[in-house]
């Protein structure tokens, strides 16, 4: 079946897929032309995961080749766009872990000899930039990224002309087993499995506001929300206000958050640890994360200058995790000099020492922190998961309401980069773990002046992280495991 033509039964405008031939034929003059080419796999390990979720990463070399036979595998496919997927994948990788199956990471960005590993790097760049101007350009913002984020890329049309690209992906499939369970945390390696030829593909939607994005026909959709599920199910306005044929039974399941095997399987413990902190008036930790874009520098900087009394009086202590954006750490430094400096109790760096940050990490659980305790990793997988790590002893978790805000951990949302993550404020609100979207910097500082004044927010946080847990809200990870391996 031709996927930029018909849709889930949905017949694509004759135009939209002449625009997509052209678009393939773009990528294609200017970065080659590989479909024929043969790539030889092999497999190495992740360093900074190994201790935690020892995960397989698969690389090209021409001189060994991938052999699955003596393991369980399953293989998760991702891009590097942003830190999300790379984060959703941890996660299915955490759960695949717990369920007995080895995982391999399976990054088609990584491939950047392959004609698809240049076009998604292309593509990541723009998007990377885009975040950034909407953060710094209202104009833009209102007129282009929002419009873009919540609405172009719902379209079927959008859809269409992803799977013409999705084509140029599919060499470095060729080596694999068509058999071997696949699960995608990005749409372009779930589109790319099922055009090689891949037969048991898991495409894991993120987010909450459905999007034509997202589809890949083929694979089994899995989302985190009930309200999700209605809006893919019934691909509702992704062809203006037509009725469309909707995705067929058993193609699409909600299963839940997806959330790390060590997070769900500790989430009482670290619950009880924080409401313990909450009554008895102990130093409340904030952790502060910045995303794969380096976006929203301007808030962080106003949340750092409005806790810096709160910090030197120890009623608060503070995260920063720059991920591997150092400059981003600079342009802090330029604005408060005094994250710069080591030489005082008052803050501390763990810069490109992953030991450093994971034993800091450890020692939080069950130990009195002071101070700022500011992070930078230049390897990618250290830069997204010291957040995971940290999210365990932190007491509020202060992030855009991206794939953070699905998390077991109480949140301060700040402002969305891109319409869609609206939605995942919309969704920690009303469980009840987090806040809603506090869309201005005035709007951020005066829900820490209420975080800070009582100890009412924090405590239903944590009530209502506790009420998810037993409902399994918090399970999705395992379910897609489940779905993963239920026809091997």
């Amino acid at each position: 079946m031709e996927k930029s033509k018909l849709i889930f039964n949905n017949k694509i405008e004759d135009r939209v897929y002449r625009k997509a031939l052209k678009s393939k034929k773009k990528y294609i003059k200017k970065y080659g032309d590989d479909l024929n080419k043969k790539y030889t796999l092999s497999s190495e390990n992740i360093d900074c995961l190994e201790d935690y979720i020892p995960t397989k990463n698969i690389v090209i070399n021409n001189k060994e080749r991938l052999d699955f036979k003596d393991e369980k595998p399953i293989i998760i496919g991702n891009i590097r766009m942003g830190f999300g997927h790379y984060r959703i994948s941890m996660a299915i990788a955490s759960a695949a872990i717990a369920k007995g199956y080895t995982p391999y990471w399976f990054d088609l960005h990584s491939f950047k000899e392959t004609t698809g590993g240049k076009v998604i790097a292309h593509l990541n760049d723009l998007y990377s930039l885009g975040s950034r101007l909407s953060q710094r350009f209202s104009l833009f913002n209102k007129l282009y990224w929002e419009p873009l984020n919540s609405e172009g890329f719902k379209k079927l049309s959008y859809n269409a002309m992803d799977q013409k690209v999705a084509e140029l992906m599919t060499p470095i499939f060729a080596e694999i087993p068509k058999d071997i369970p696949f699960i995608a945390t990005h749409v372009w390696p779930s589109q790319a499995a099922i055009h090689s030829g891949m037969k048991n593909v898991i495409n894991v939607i993120p987010d909450n506001w459905p999007m034509a994005l997202h589809l890949s026909e083929g694979a089994i959709h899995t989302v985190q929300t009930p309200s999700s599920f209605l809006g893919y199910k019934t691909l509702k306005n992704m062809d203006g206000k037509k009725i469309l044929n909707p995705i067929p039974d058993g193609e699409i399941i909600n299963v839940g958050h997806y959330i790390d095997h060590e997070l769900v399987v500790n989430l009482e413990e670290d619950s009880k640890k924080r409401l313990d902190r909450i009554e008895n008036n102990k130093t409340k930790r904030f952790l502060l994360t910045v995303g794969g874009a380096g976006a929203q520098k301007e808030i962080y900087i106003s949340i750092i200058k409005k806790l810096m009394p709160n910090i030197k009086e120890k009623k608060v202590s503070l995260y920063v995790n720059v991920g591997d954006h150092k400059s981003f750490f600079e342009d802090l430094v330029k604005e408060i000099p005094e994250l710069t400096s080591e030489k005082n109790d008052l803050v501390y760096h763990y810069f490109d020492n992953y030991k450093k940050s994971t034993e800091f990490a450890e020692r939080a659980l069950d130990n009195e922190v002071h101070g700022i305790h500011i992070f930078y990793n230049e390897d990618i997988f250290g830069a997204v998961y010291i957040t995971n790590l940290l999210m365990r002893s932190c007491d509020l978790c202060i992030t855009k309401p991206s794939e953070l805000a699905f998390y077991p951990v109480p949140k301060l949302l700040i402002k969305r980069v891109g319409g869609h993550e609206a939605y995942g404020a919309i969704r920690a609100a009303e469980i009840g773990d987090g806040t809603i979207e506090c869309e201005s910097t005035d709007k951020v500082l005066q829900m820490i002046d209420l975080i800070l004044e009582s100890n009412e927010i924090l405590t239903m946080f944590n009530e209502n992280i506790l009420k998810a847990k037993k409902i399994g809200i918090y399970d999705g990870a395992y379910k897609v495991i489940e779905l993963a391996i239920k026809n091997i």
